[in-house]
């Protein structure tokens, strides 16, 4: 059983690092992300963040794109609980996943040119 620790400890500080190390506007696609899942009308609990993975930011002269895949992890509270940083997360519930790609315009504070956005069923979105 210790042995399997190790992993999920590392596993989850890895997720840590992630979140401190993604860009300004990597965060911004996280957050617009969760709003638009939690804007679902067959959403009712609240999700959080679990991982990011295969985060790509690319600058050409027309902008900036960003491009991820946020896994969601299920919580105890709805998606209108007033107090959101206290939710604890259920393990054995659902745990979708969300692909987006941004393309930000090149401005000092950019401004969203183009997106898309698709969450699912985390093994419907599968990264091949």
């Amino acid at each position: 059983a210790a042995a399997m620790r190790l992993p999920l400890a590392l596993c989850l500080a890895s997720v840590a690092l992630a979140a401190a190390s993604q860009s300004p506007l990597q965060r911004r696609v996280v957050k617009e992300v969760l709003e638009y899942f939690h804007g679902r009308s067959n959403v009712q609990f609240l999700f959080k963040e679990q991982a990011v993975e295969g985060a790509v930011e690319r600058e050409d002269p027309s902008g900036t794109f960003v491009q991820l895949r946020l896994s969601l992890v299920q919580t105890a509270c709805g998606k209108r609980a007033p107090r959101r940083h206290n939710c604890r997360t259920l393990e054995n519930r659902r745990k979708p996943a969300c692909l987006a790609c941004y393309k930000f315009d090149r401005g000092d504070v950019p401004k969203v040119l183009d997106k898309y956005q698709n969450c699912g069923p985390s093994h419907h979105l599968a990264v091949k």
